[in-house]
């Protein structure tokens, strides 16, 4: 019992190194150093360079001329997706926080992106989704608030095109998605949420291990 204990503490801390070795892999500009200075400074979480990384691969490989994000944050996350899009594709950001987005803007224009690569919307997720066209998007990305996750889920699954890609950020919720101790709502709602798309006969799931965790899926044709 005691070898194997030693086991997983190797196992534990080679996976820690790995996950530190993939983010250092990931070489970040100007404009997304910038982007994560002022969330640092407004107290918000941005993805890790692993997790924008594998959006930005995700994006370019859905050929992504339309994307949805729920959270715009200061734009770390909306950067990364943006590169991987096409160069005339538009991402429409959503975030309740309208100081949040203008960082946005500053960070896209930073970065040498035209102003009509991305369209921002102030609001709430739930308000503004449903104002969105059916079929119209290749990529939704969801890092908004967790107890919306499955609302979320069922207007993603509207605004995809057959073929596109739904992604949520955060899914591990720093371990405790799967500590069998008494969680809050916000995990009990994400572990709904990965049972829902799980179980989907629409979609077709991965769970990357970057970040804190990126739920991937694909609504089928």
């Amino acid at each position: 019992m005691r070898q194997l204990r030693e086991q997983e503490r190797v196992i534990t801390a080679n996976r820690q190194t790995s996950w530190a070795f993939a983010d250092a892999f990931v070489a970040e500009d100007e404009a997304l150093h910038w982007a994560r200075d002022r969330a640092r400074e407004a107290g918000l979480r941005s993805v890790s360079p692993g997790t924008g990384a594998a959006l930005r691969l995700l994006a370019a490989t859905t050929d992504a001329k339309a994307v949805a994000e729920i959270g715009t944050g200061t734009g770390v996350s909306g950067l990364y997706l943006l590169h991987g899009m096409r160069p005339d594709g538009v991402l429409t950001t959503v975030d309740p926080e309208p100081e949040r987005q203008q960082f946005a803007r500053e960070a896209f224009r930073a970065a040498g992106f035209a102003t009509n690569r991305a369209r921002f919307i102030p609001g709430r997720a739930l308000d503004v989704l449903p104002r969105l066209a059916d079929g119209g998007y290749d990529l939704v990305f969801c890092d908004g608030d967790r107890l919306e996750s499955l609302d979320c889920l069922a207007e993603s699954l509207r605004l995809l095109r057959p073929g596109g890609l739904v992604c949520f950020e955060g899914v591990f919720a720093n371990g405790r998605t799967v500590d069998s101790a008494a969680q809050p709502a916000e995990v009990l709602r994400l572990r709904e949420l990965l049972r829902a798309v799980r179980e989907s006969q629409e979609l077709m799931a991965t769970l990357l291990p970057v970040g804190d965790g990126l739920l991937c899926a694909v609504r089928r044709g």
